[in-house]
């Protein structure tokens, strides 16, 4: 019997140790997450151990209220220290979830903590590591440079000033050995027409354009005024939260001028005007990045705020969301052909989140290959939910099973946390089981210099390249 997470953790043959001593020291390329850029910038010290490993994850606010944890001790007016508690508490329960697993490769790479995680040893745990974190050399930046965080991709709304992403670039001139931070254009705001405070925010990105908008076109020209200026920051991706995908033939009668007078008059709008506006923004959008050389990413899959009284409390993503269960291969389908037929569909990482996806991912990516650009469609890592050994292992097999494997891009942390860069050592343990697996029954030859380039390209060196424009 192995030992419990021992340095051969995930890794169950001699092959699997080789593949994954290739990659375990590789830096990190964490392409899309949602950490705050203020507090990057300003290199936060953190107040102590809730502060760093629970406020804001809301992975874990889930589990314990599954556990019985009264909100107090996760959301509420409980003590930092009350929270801790409650959280070693269910953690010693979850048998089998990556977030027991999470949690130990937290505590053993950033506090030298191999010890129980449990009611029991709540309490010194948590002085030991607040005895670490409030030493002035434990910040943000020292975390970055423990793991080898070479770039990161925040996520950032079109009026964001990105004044952080500015002060952090004069940083890392002084300190070559900081990260990269890039801002992500995010434009999720101004494609939901429907959602409650459209009006207010068209206002928003009036203001911060110096840009009229009374019309589509005049919202045209101000988001292409923000995505020039993302551009001159250093921005060469954006994303989109797609739930789900819509299409709509704006050939036909489509006339996304009135539709959006309509909106910022506070008309309702039909469910057939609110895709053709979508599909209209979204298209033009596509072209806007194409023409720059941006990646698109499509998260797709989520069902959110399913608990509306708590949503309402506590607001927006704090563990009230899942996964969706309508198909959309046909509408994403048409809108990457859309753009295709104009010659100016963008690199692009689509993303599932309901594993019932994954076949149709795993093939549609290969409908919009080409232009000599190596993978120039990702099916993008196992996102959210799926982010586990199960998760992991089926991606792998899948992609491989309907594309090149080799080019993929591979992990990121998708996480509003500073503790979740041993989520990277978790997948390269995974890939590298998963990939000696096949080596070891005899379905790929034992050839340890191809082995290498693979296993070290999916871990970091696609991502390097992929994102570079």
């Amino acid at each position: 019997m192995k030992s419990f997470m021992d340095e051969s953790f995930l890794l169950h043959s001699k092959t699997a140790i080789e593949l994954f001593s290739y990659c375990k020291d590789l830096p990190i390329i964490d392409y899309h997450c949602h950490l705050n850029p203020q507090e990057i910038a300003e290199n936060k010290h953190f107040c102590n151990i809730t502060d760093l490993a629970l406020s804001g994850d809301h992975y874990k606010w889930r589990l314990m209220r599954a556990n019985g944890v009264s909100e107090r001790f996760i959301t509420g007016e409980a003590s930092d220290q009350e929270k801790f508690f409650h959280w070693c508490t269910t953690l010693e329960d979850c048998i089998g979830s990556p977030l027991y697993h999470w949690t130990h490769m937290e505590m053993r790479r950033y506090f030298d903590y191999d010890g129980p995680i449990d009611g029991e040893h709540a309490k010194e745990l948590y002085a030991h590591c607040n005895g670490i974190i409030n030493r002035e050399d434990f910040t943000a930046w020292s975390i970055f440079n423990k793991f080898k965080v070479e770039q990161i991709g925040t996520t950032d709304d079109p009026v964001d000033s990105l004044e952080h992403h500015a002060k952090m670039a004069v940083h890392k001139v002084k300190d070559p050995n900081l990260p990269q931070v890039y801002p992500t254009f995010r434009p999720s705001k101004a494609l939901n027409i429907e959602a409650e405070g459209f009006t207010e925010y068209v206002k928003k990105l009036a203001a911060i354009s110096s840009q009229q908008i009374n019309n589509y076109e005049d919202l045209l020209i101000a988001l292409s005024k923000r995505i020039d200026f993302f551009h001159e920051m250093n921005c060469r991706v954006s994303d989109h939260s797609l739930e789900p995908p819509v299409y709509a033939d704006v050939k036909r009668d489509a006339n996304p001028d009135r539709i959006f007078r309509q909106a910022i008059q506070g008309d309702i709008l039909s469910q057939e005007e609110i895709d053709i506006y979508k599909t209209s923004l979204l298209l033009w959008l596509g072209q806007q990045y194409a023409a720059r050389g941006w990646v698109m990413q499509f998260h797709m899959g989520a069902q959110r705020n399913n608990n509306t009284r708590m949503a309402q409390k506590l607001g927006p993503d704090t563990g009230y969301d899942s996964m969706s269960d309508i198909p959309y291969s046909h509408p994403l389908a048409q809108i990457l052909n859309a753009l295709e037929i104009k010659e100016s569909l963008p690199k692009t990482i689509l993303y599932g989140l309901n594993p019932s996806s994954d076949a149709m991912l795993s093939t549609m990516i290969g409908n919009f290959q080409g232009n000599g650009i190596r993978g120039k469609i990702q099916w993008g890592v196992p996102w959210w939910f799926n982010d586990t050994i199960t998760g992991m292992r089926c991606h792998l097999t899948t992609l491989a099973n309907n594309g090149v494997l080799a080019r993929f891009i591979g992990m990121l942390t998708d996480s509003r946390s500073f503790m979740s860069y041993p989520r990277h050592e978790y997948f390269r343990r995974i890939l590298a089981q998963t990939m000696a697996d096949w080596v070891d029954s005899g379905e790929f030859p034992c050839d340890m210099s191809k082995l290498r380039q693979i296993v070290e390209g999916i871990s970091y060196r696609n991502a390097l390249v992929y994102f570079k424009n």
